[in-house]
């Protein structure tokens, strides 16, 4: 089959530097491939230490990436979700999670880890949440701050609650935050292949990546052996004594939910509050209507700015046999890219899809994922922080604005927020 490739100027959505254009440029060049009438394949590129396959469809129509995450049994999670190419086997341990499987043993690993996000337990969590706003707030307001609004506000709530549900200790909570940082941009500069690509610069991002799998695995199964000798009220205590049909989690699952937990929780809760500030800054008349009522509209908010940001862009899936997408033959083994972003966009499902508007409805965005088994563990919990979160600061800070573009992540996979200067 041939591979085709398609993007603005020639770029091809495999290319980094695809990723590096504005965000206008990269909305049209998606906005062009869902007017085609078949998806596009585009080519994998070699790295140095991984090599690329035969390419991957781009699956971006709303129903296309509805469908092939309601059909499990044919959009395979493994081997791999999160990497367009297989990885090797050495990372694969440390970064295999339930998101990179299937049922059954998916369905039995979400069961045990899923009692954490139950209606009652995520209640529990409620004051906390409040608490930890309210004294993030505080703190701008004495003017405690850097200046930037990642490090002062978006990354400092999903960091504390999820470290407060894990239960890990304060003297490790810097580290989790770096570490997942570095997971998450091993391709941008400031935490992966650096500024010049080379076997090099690849080989000590590689090693980085690996370092930082490593240190959180070996943190979580430190406290997966005290929980099991001295339970505590927390999430590593439920996990390490959960089982489902007489099984148990294995010290390298716990490990691999805990890099999911922070990379998911955190980073893309931060970067959906660092959006946010910036949507709220550029639309002033969408802060206007969220500031005239904000117990009534911030519901709308909260999904409006996961919808237009779309933090996590997209996830593979691989063809476990052949089948027909949209009258669009698929075979087995071939991959497929659901891009979520494109979803979010489509002028099939959103009328105006590149407007923010707050009172959007309905909205039926894919910012937590599609619907069927993968659908986002912790979707309530994110909403919650985003919406606590928002809430503080614009009820007691109603002044708060970015003062600067963002400084975005280089990524095809996470819409990230590294840095985003602000005043009160």
């Amino acid at each position: 089959m041939t591979v085709r490739t398609a993007g603005l100027a020639g770029l091809g959505l495999s290319d980094p530097m695809f990723w590096t254009r504005p965000l206008a440029e990269r909305d049209a060049a998606f906005a062009h491939l869902r007017s085609l009438p078949a998806p596009v394949r585009f080519p994998e590129i070699d790295v140095p230490f991984i090599k690329g396959g035969d390419g991957y469809w781009a699956l971006v129509r709303h129903a296309d990436v509805v469908e092939a995450s309601r059909r499990p049994e044919v959009f395979s999670s493994e081997p791999t979700t999160n990497s367009i190419a297989d990885m090797p086997g050495y990372l694969a341990r440390f970064f295999g999670s339930m998101i990179n499987m299937d049922d059954p043993r998916h369905a039995k690993i979400r069961r045990i880890v899923s009692r954490a996000f139950t209606p009652r337990m995520l209640a529990r969590l409620d004051d906390r949440i409040d608490e930890t706003a309210r004294g993030i707030v505080d703190g701008v307001l004495r003017g405690e701050g850097t200046g930037d609004f990642v490090t002062d506000v978006a990354a400092r709530l999903p960091l504390k609650i999820i470290c407060d549900m894990m239960g890990i200790p304060e003297a490790d909570r810097e580290m989790v935050l770096e570490r997942s940082n570095v997971i998450l941009g091993i391709g941008d500069p400031e935490y992966g292949v650096g500024s010049q690509i080379s076997p090099v610069s690849v080989g000590l991002a590689l090693t980085r990546l690996l370092d930082a799998g490593m240190e959180l695995q070996l943190l979580i199964r430190r406290l997966g052996r005290e929980r099991r000798r001295r339970p505590g009220d927390d999430l590593v205590t439920a996990l390490v004594h959960g089982n489902v049909d007489g099984e148990r989690l294995t010290d390298q699952e716990l490990g691999s939910f805990f890099i999911l937990l922070v990379v998911a929780g955190n980073e893309t809760t931060r970067n959906a509050i660092s959006h946010a500030l910036k949507l709220l800054t550029v639309h002033e008349d969408q802060r206007a209507l969220l500031l005239a009522d904000p117990a009534a509209r911030m519901p709308g908010a909260i999904e409006e700015v996961v919808r237009y940001a779309t933090p996590v862009i997209q996830f593979r899936r691989t063809l476990a046999r052949d089948t027909v997408l949209n009258g669009h033959p698929l075979r087995e083994g071939e991959k497929v890219l659901l891009f979520y972003n494109s979803a979010n966009r489509d002028e099939a499902v959103f009328a105006d899809p590149d407007r923010f508007d707050i009172t959007r409805s309905p909205n039926p965005h894919v910012g937590f994922g599609g619907p069927g088994p993968h659908f986002c563990l912790g979707a309530n919990l994110a909403r919650r922080e985003i919406g606590v979160m928002l809430r503080e600061l614009y009820t007691r800070v109603p002044s708060v604005r970015s003062t600067a573009p963002p400084d975005r992540l280089l990524s095809g996979f996470i819409n990230g927020v590294k840095h985003l200067p602000y005043e009160v």
